[in-house]
């Protein structure tokens, strides 16, 4: 079935649009800071929300003469937020009703994420979802961020579809404008941990709504 505006496949972003785990980073970010003895400074989590997990790991080293290599850095911050991916972070609000009106039409869908590729699949096999995406793409087996639009192209050429007959689904500013750069629709996702951006997000969005749900209404 073909939606509104020739829409024919939608990406997923993971963390903060399909799940609830924007609040975990933000808490793993501080805890990795003072086990280290380092008073976390004020908004260090929007700085690093833009990053990559080894841009994310350079920066702590750089930022606070960590003495610790990236890998060393990169495994910890995983084992830090494994406990909350493997045990408790629940969907957002909706989603299943999302998956099961997309598969009433034969839309096929994925995730883009750039979250650790184990901590995806603890969450979505705990939550028993992880066989209803095509597949699940991460910018760490991509090898780039979300700055640029390679994890959405490379969804868009498995999903076998153009950018502008894909609906991209984010929580993030940025991520939402890098998608828009490369053409495809986006429908951006009200997150309370970017409340700060809302505004800025439906203003540059295709569509947008406060809850998932919403984005059915481009695939009637």
């Amino acid at each position: 079935m073909m939606g509104e505006k020739g829409l024919q496949a939608v990406i997923f972003d993971l963390d903060g649009t399909l799940l609830d785990s924007m609040h975990v980073w933000e808490q793993v970010d501080q805890r990795f800071l003072r086990e280290n003895r380092i008073l976390p400074p004020a908004g260090i989590s929007d700085r690093l929300k833009t990053m990559g997990i080894r841009e994310a790991a350079a920066f702590f080293i750089s930022e606070f003469a960590l003495d610790m290599t990236p890998e060393q850095v990169i495994a910890r911050i995983e084992n830090l937020a494994a406990e909350e991916y493997r045990l408790r972070i629940p969907l957002k609000p909706g989603v299943l009703e999302v998956l099961d009106g997309l598969d009433a039409r034969h839309i096929p869908y994925c995730i883009a994420t750039a979250t650790y590729d184990s901590l995806v699949e603890a969450a979505l096999e705990r939550l028993g979802i992880r066989h209803r995406f095509r597949f699940v793409l991460t910018c760490s087996q991509v090898g780039s961020t979300k700055a640029k639009p390679d994890i959405y192209l490379e969804c868009a050429r498995r999903l076998g579809h153009a950018s502008r007959e894909i609906l991209v689904a984010e929580d993030a500013l940025h991520a939402i404008e890098t998608a828009n750069s490369a053409g495809f629709f986006t429908f951006g996702v009200y997150e309370p941990t970017a409340a700060a951006d809302w505004q800025r997000i439906r203003e540059i969005s295709g569509g947008w709504g406060m809850e998932l749900t919403e984005l059915l209404q481009y695939f009637i």
